[in-house]
Parts: C-alpha cells; sequence; structure tokens
C-alpha cells in the first residue's frame, strides 16, 4: 500500500460553536483509526491547520468529508504527496490549539508572527506542524 500526506487549510464557517471542536476531535480519532488514517489539527481561533496519513483511499475520503462540513469554508490543499513514512504515527488526530503557538514559531515558518496558514508553503506548513510534535493533547 502506498503512503499519502494530505495537509489542508480552512476558515471556521460563521456556523461554527466552541463545541465543535470536541465534536470534531472526538469524531475525527474515531473514524481515522477505524482507517488507518494518522494526522494532527492545529486550530486557531479562525483558521484550522490539518495533516492526514494513510492510503489514498482512505485519505481521500476523508478529505471529501471535510468539504462537505459547514463548519468549515475556504478548505484548500496545501500539499498532497506520496510519502515513505508518516510523521504523526502516534495519533489518529493530534491536537495542538492555538495557546501553542507563539509568535517566535510563528515567524519561524512565515513571513508574519500572525498565524494564517494560507500564507504557509507546503514545506513550511509540515514544518509548523512537526515543530509542535510534542505539545499535542
Amino acid at each position: 500500500m502506498n503512503l499519502y500526506r494530505i495537509v489542508y487549510a480552512s476558515t471556521l464557517s460563521e456556523s461554527f460553536n466552541s463545541q465543535d471542536i470536541e465534536h470534531i476531535l472526538a469524531s475525527s480519532r474515531r473514524n481515522n483509526k477505524k482507517q488507518d488514517v494518522s494526522g494532527m489539527l492545529l486550530f486557531s481561533h479562525r483558521y484550522f491547520l490539518q495533516c492526514l496519513e494513510g492510503s489514498r483511499d482512505n485519505i481521500n475520503q476523508t478529505y471529501q468529508r471535510i468539504l462537505s462540513d459547514e463548519r468549515h469554508c475556504r478548505v484548500t490543499i496545501v500539499s498532497y504527496e506520496n510519502v515513505t513514512q508518516r510523521e504523526f504515527c502516534a495519533w489518529s488526530m493530534g491536537y495542538v490549539p492555538e495557546s501553542h503557538l507563539t509568535r517566535e514559531l510563528l515567524f519561524k515558518f512565515s513571513a508574519s508572527a500572525t498565524f494564517d496558514p494560507y500564507t504557509l508553503s507546503n514545506v513550511s506548513a509540515l514544518a509548523l506542524l512537526k515543530s509542535l510534535h510534542g505539545t499535542v493533547i
């Protein structure tokens, strides 16, 4: 089986409420575990940056569910690639809240100290997620 990784950014829709993040995490962890998908979600007050890893079919199915989720808008693929190994194999869905983002960390990987995943390159987006590996909840 070939292994794939997708990194995408999205914006919270107006229908998003404070309990939605817990619901997203619970359903993602449950569904991803069944499909052998691993990954990590970075959440801010306005944006998501997420990485999913697994088979091409399972990644595509998961991404299609995300596209139809009304809590997201402007869903944009940052990168989609065939990979030799998983970066986030320890989690069906690791989670990093905005409180773990620092100006210094953001500035290290982007042109600004403000988190906007749409401005990150594919390399910078993955590097940012990997740098947060030790802060996953």
